[in-house]
């Protein structure tokens, strides 16, 4: 059964990427998420997908930023991963 979520909690995320360039993206989770430990996961699979497996992430480089209203484009990621990354420079 699927559960309707209305906010997510955002992370903003900065990780150096393996060419030395810099990755911005935001981790959205479900607002009941709130181990740190957890979201580190999330983006380490997420890096794995960009090539970028092993990169460092942790407190000072992946921090809570804010709760934003879910929205459907993200619901069905949240669903089955737990967890939807927003894109925002150096991602490609």
């Amino acid at each position: 059964m699927q559960h309707k979520r209305s906010k997510v909690n955002v992370w903003d995320t900065y990780v150096t990427r393996k060419d030395g360039g810099l990755m911005h993206f935001d981790i959205l989770a479900p607002v009941e998420i709130t181990d740190p430990q957890l979201i580190y996961e999330y983006g380490q699979a997420y890096l794995a997908t960009k090539g970028q497996k092993g990169q460092a992430l942790a407190a000072e480089q992946c921090r809570f930023c804010h709760v934003e209203q879910l929205r459907p484009d993200w619901e069905e990621d949240i669903a089955s991963k737990g967890f939807f990354v927003i894109e925002m420079e150096g991602c490609e």
